[in-house]
């Protein structure tokens, strides 16, 4: 996606934010009985990445083969009976493993079972959104509904830096490094960023768009438990370390960079720890194959482009149950007596 189209997302993310914040404070003035409350909340749930190594076309099969965690804190402001503004902060881990993904059946997934990529990567993600309650709350806290679902969209801002396992066997001489090492991969320039001719490195922070909805159920006046899903689309292609870029050249690289960028070559699925054989059943599926497979094969170990799926940014889905502390409006004191 181009620059010109993400800034206009962002714009209409913004836009739709600031529509939601106008029309609440509208409501209010219209609203005059209803009280304004805030809650916190922690919560805890499922993260899964889409991209290049985990395609947005195999929807569910991306959500089922890696999914990781996120943990976060919240903090919201009910403004109206209908809408409410949050703040959040969330660290959540994704991964994604081109073996792993390919290996029920190598000749479908061939592009990506012979690239052999595999990244992982903690993201540290602050958001700011809108919620708009189906169910209206009562006049404040204490009447708020039994059970509210929602929908809630806005804007967050992505830390992130993607780690992969360097190969098996340990290199020597000028290029020693240790052996299934997790090391981050930004500095190392796997797609020749920062060379003559080729992309500056991709920034270590991003944009994302939040948009989900959930249902929260009321436990007492002083907390709820909720339910959410909720999918981020971000400003950039590097989430996992792969863009639409060349393998990077291994002349002008050097220590452990002259080995993660090109893994087409390795024999075992380095992200293991007990790493699995994964080039013996490529070389199998070669020689037991039709002169079209065989092509095909040639041409995933020899192609220039690390991928060629890179219409779209990466993303990331959140699950989350939570539960939320109603704080009191007033502090209520025993009567003297």
């Amino acid at each position: 996606m181009n620059k010109y189209k993400q800034v206009v997302m962002g714009a209409a993310a913004i836009g739709l934010l600031a529509g939601s914040v106008t029309e609440s404070l509208a409501q209010r003035r219209q609203n005059a009985h209803f009280a304004p409350y805030s809650s916190i909340s922690f919560g805890a749930g499922t993260s899964t990445y889409y991209g290049d190594l985990a395609g947005y076309r195999k929807a569910f099969k991306s959500l089922v083969t890696l999914p990781r965690w996120n943990v976060g804190l919240g903090y919201t402001r009910q403004f109206t009976p209908h809408f409410a503004a949050r703040a959040t902060f969330t660290w959540a881990r994704i991964t994604g493993d081109d073996y792993t993904f390919a290996k029920s059946n190598i000749e479908e997934y061939l592009p990506q079972y012979a690239r052999n990529a595999h990244f992982r990567n903690d993201l540290k993600e602050f958001a700011v959104t809108g919620i708009y309650n189906f169910i209206e709350d009562g006049r404040n806290s204490d009447s708020r509904a039994k059970i509210t679902p929602y929908i809630f969209g806005g804007l967050a801002l992505v830390a992130h830096s993607p780690e992969a396992r360097t190969p098996v066997a340990s290199g020597t001489g000028s290029d020693v490094y240790a052996g299934q090492e997790w090391v981050k991969l930004q500095p190392l320039h796997t797609e020749g960023q920062g060379q003559p001719g080729f992309d500056k490195p991709y920034s270590l922070v991003t944009l994302a768009i939040p948009v989900g909805f959930g249902v929260r159920y009321k436990l007492n006046e002083s907390f709820n438990i909720g339910a959410e899903i909720g999918f981020r689309y971000t400003f950039t292609d590097y989430l996992d370390d792969v863009g639409s870029g060349p393998y990077a050249d291994p002349a002008t690289q050097q220590g452990v960079a002259t080995v993660m960028s090109n893994r087409r070559f390795e024999q075992f699925a380095a992200r293991y720890k007990n790493a699995p054989d994964r080039y013996t059943p490529l070389q199998n599926l070669f020689n037991n194959s039709t002169p079209e497979v065989q092509a095909a094969i040639s041409d995933a170990l020899t192609t220039p482009v690390r991928s060629t799926d890179g219409k779209l940014n990466d993303g990331y889905l959140l699950t989350n149950f939570s539960i939320h502390y109603i704080i009191p409006s007033k502090i209520k004191c025993p009567p003297i007596k």
